[in-house]
């Protein structure tokens, strides 16, 4: 969900690294013809499970984790996970890839993870260097993986599995899909803005997720629903528009709504899915569904909105979305704030907020 900026951003430092000489460099490299990789449209469709695995012919792309977890006394605790890829060249269908042994760079990757937990945040951040097998995605049996850290099939083909291993917390969790995927937009084409551009974009909006999660070597049983999203693209953000906000939110009578709005100058591009209780699922554009700031934090890097009143007016849904007490900022090479949210107002439940563009950029 932060996306475009964080992969181009903090992906540059990697790919700058990877490189030497003065006709190195991510600038040298990002100044390929960007025609040569491929766009996203809406003939393109969602093909699984194939669409689970690595798009080498396309630019940038992720695959995406939030986790509303309890311990064994009921207390909440969020999860985030992502892996990114970021593209040099692209790789044509059929097209064999370079020996590992020849150090090819053809993309770079980044992960990150969260855990919130007793009002504490904790980030971390990892980068790879694509084709040498450090990092990359496989659809079937499914395996995205960062040195340790990996979201992978089970043995018993039922659902994932997803490990992450640091100094300071690990997690080692179970996740089963509790219905179909949900291909947001025109057949997983997600517009970006109204001229056109945009992602494909299908989500898992319902894992059971039961495991461990340990921190400061105290283990704890965790159990509770999370939300997988899968993008890809080859177009970033356009000039004018200065950041993103995004919700994945899971309604107690077993509704569930994506939403997200893309901050231009003078108003914002709005979009969404909406997926009833009986599992009905309706595409939301423009004026079905309408944002408003509630209440904004005072934070280490400046303000940040954490209370929203959503409406969508035609499923008759009007909600207030809250993030709890703290700060939540991923303080990466691109920092953007990922929470965990309640809701309340016409329905109750639970999910995760993800804004961009706000605060300092030190």
């Amino acid at each position: 969900m932060s996306r475009w900026l964080i992969v181009v951003v903090a992906l540059a430092v990697v790919t700058a690294c990877g490189s030497s000489g003065s006709e190195g460099g991510f600038a040298a490299l990002d100044a390929s013809d960007r025609s040569s990789f491929r766009q996203p449209s809406p003939g393109d469709g969602i093909r699984l499970p194939a669409d689970l695995g690595a798009h080498p012919a396309y630019r940038i792309e992720w695959w995406y984790l939030t986790a509303n977890l309890e311990v064994a006394d009921g207390t909440p605790l969020g999860l985030q996970w992502t892996q990114f890829r970021r593209g040099l060249s692209p790789l044509r269908s059929g097209a064999m890839r370079a020996a590992p042994d020849t150090w090819p760079l053809d993309s770079v990757w980044m992960a990150h993870a969260a855990v919130s937990f007793n009002g504490q945040h904790r980030f971390r951040e990892r980068f790879a260097r694509g084709g040498i097998g450090q990092a990359d995605a496989r659809a079937a049996p499914l395996a995205v993986w960062l040195d340790d850290w990996s979201l992978m099939a089970r043995d018993d083909a039922a659902g994932w599995r997803l490990t992450i291993d640091n100094a300071d917390w690990s997690a080692r969790l179970t996740l089963t899909p509790q219905r179909a995927p949900v291909r947001h937009g025109d057949r997983g084409f997600s517009a970006k803005s109204t001229d056109g551009t945009g992602s494909m974009y299908f989500s898992y909006v319902d894992l059971a997720i039961s495991g461990q999660v340990r921190i400061d070597g105290e283990s704890h049983a965790v159990h509770g629903t999370g939300w997988f999203d899968r993008e890809w693209s080859s177009q970033f953000l356009r000039s004018d528009q200065r950041g993103w906000d995004w919700m994945g939110l899971q309604l107690d009578n077993g509704a569930r709504l994506m939403a997200f709005r893309l901050r231009e100058e003078g108003g914002a591009f709005r979009s969404g899915t909406w997926i009833g209780p009986d599992d009905e699922r309706r595409a939301l554009k423009g004026d079905a569904i309408a944002f408003e700031v509630l209440e904004s934090r005072d934070s280490a890097r400046g303000e940040v909105p954490v209370t929203w009143r959503v409406r969508v007016p035609s499923e008759d849904v009007d909600l207030t979305v809250t993030a709890p007490a703290g700060s939540y900022w991923n303080t990466g090479l691109y920092p953007y704030w990922e929470s965990p949210v309640t809701v309340s107002g016409s329905h109750r439940g639970r999910g995760y907020l993800e804004l961009t563009g706000y605060g300092s950029s030190d």
